[in-house]
């Protein structure tokens, strides 16, 4: 069910807003996080920035490795969004997080890290380096390598979620509660 996405509408996985899951692998350590200060950037090549505090494990990771995976959890993953938002990496001794919630994943394409199952989107991405951007406002600019979708809600450049309620995007608010991706409402056509 999962499709390509052409990478020059790969930023409309992500114009909506929602929040994410950042994955992570370097020297055979992985991680998954949280992150909901996300948003492309730009079209050709596409671009996206996303914010990842200094202190995170992820951070350490794709420092180390110059590439992640955003994964687009849905309803579904509300609370795997929520344990892997409120705990690290760095506390889990001889396991990581996936092994800790239980967590499936399948390879990516382009990239090290693993891709999380479940998702609705999933882009891979390589960092481009801005030292003093990362270091002074914890933003990463990264371009976007490959980028797919699940067909049933995700085609022709379109989200379209009618039917698929748990596979609705999410969008944290605060202490655990968040929004689903409402309903769509055109824009009319005037001459």
């Amino acid at each position: 069910m999962m499709v390509n996405v052409d990478l020059a509408k790969a930023y409309r996985l992500l114009n909506h807003g929602p929040t994410i899951l950042v994955t992570s692998s370097h020297a055979g350590k992985q991680n998954i996080m949280a992150a909901a200060w996300n948003v492309p950037l730009d079209f050709d090549p596409p671009k996206i920035i996303v914010v990842i505090d200094k202190n995170t494990y992820t951070r350490e990771l794709i420092e180390a490795s110059g590439t992640f995976a955003i994964n687009v959890p849905c309803v579904a993953q509300i609370d795997t969004v929520q344990k892997v938002g409120t705990s690290s990496g760095r506390d889990l001794e001889d396991t990581d997080k996936f092994a800790e919630y239980g967590l499936e994943t399948f390879p990516a394409k382009e990239i090290a890290a693993p891709l999380l199952k479940g998702c609705v989107a999933w882009l891979e991405c390589k960092i481009i380096p801005e030292p003093h951007n990362q270091n002074t406002y914890d933003l990463f600019i990264a371009e976007v390598v490959a980028a797919y979708a699940d067909e049933r809600v995700f085609s022709d450049g379109h989200w379209h979620f009618e039917g698929y309620d748990d596979l609705r995007t999410i969008h944290h608010v605060a202490g655990g509660s968040f929004f689903a991706t409402g309903e769509v409402h055109q824009a009319g056509h005037s001459g």
